[in-house]
């Protein structure tokens, strides 16, 4: 689905009509936003397959209908500082489409994922974040992540025609401990059956 303009001005619950909510398979081709993204199809395609084995969760917010925010959530990977499948995860290709910045999804799309970890016993979430964002900085600040170390950012991944690419985007790896509480199982998610993947 194509995503309509919007317009500054949204209902004053709007926020609440959003469902978050883990991607299917059909789902894949909206995360390229009309083609801006479409380079990453098969980092996407990957995602969704490890999603299959219990590896990662790509979680997207859902506003009637169609798609306006991701996060990719990597359970297990070959770097345990990042992702270690028992207690540590990694947080990363998390995106809100620009019109509903700044309007508190950002937040509700975290609180979900953090709930979800809690559930499963992970202890500790990281993301790395580019140097150069310092808005994506603050907001994860915001949220109680603090840097951790420099990360130097070099990555590679095959584009839609199997071409490779080579990345370097230096940034902060961060990290923030998941408190549990007896509240923990409620704190920012609705019950869904979707949770409980």
């Amino acid at each position: 689905m194509n995503t309509p303009p919007v317009t500054t001005l949204l209902p004053a619950a709007w926020l609440d009509t959003i469902v978050i909510r883990p991607a299917v398979r059909s789902d894949l081709p909206a995360l390229e936003w009309e083609g801006e993204f479409s380079h990453f199809r098969r980092i996407f395609e990957q995602a969704y397959d490890r999603m299959l084995k219990h590896k990662a969760i790509i979680w997207l917010a859902d506003f009637q209908g169609d798609i306006i925010g991701q996060v990719f959530i990597q359970l297990d990977c070959d770097r345990p500082e990042l992702a270690n499948g028992s207690d540590r995860a990694y947080l990363y290709s998390f995106r809100v489409r620009p019109a509903y910045r700044g309007r508190g999804l950002g937040s509700r799309m975290v609180a979900v994922v953090e709930n979800d970890l809690r559930q499963r016993g992970y202890r500790t979430l990281t993301l790395n974040v580019a140097r150069d964002n310092p808005r994506a900085q603050q907001l994860y600040q915001r949220l109680g992540f603090e840097i951790t170390a420099p990360e130097p950012g070099f990555w590679s991944y095959p584009d839609q025609h199997g071409v490779w690419h080579q990345m370097e985007e230096p940034a902060w790896r961060m990290e923030k401990e998941l408190q549990h509480t007896a509240d923990s199982k409620h704190a920012g998610a609705t019950e869904h059956p979707w949770n409980q993947i």
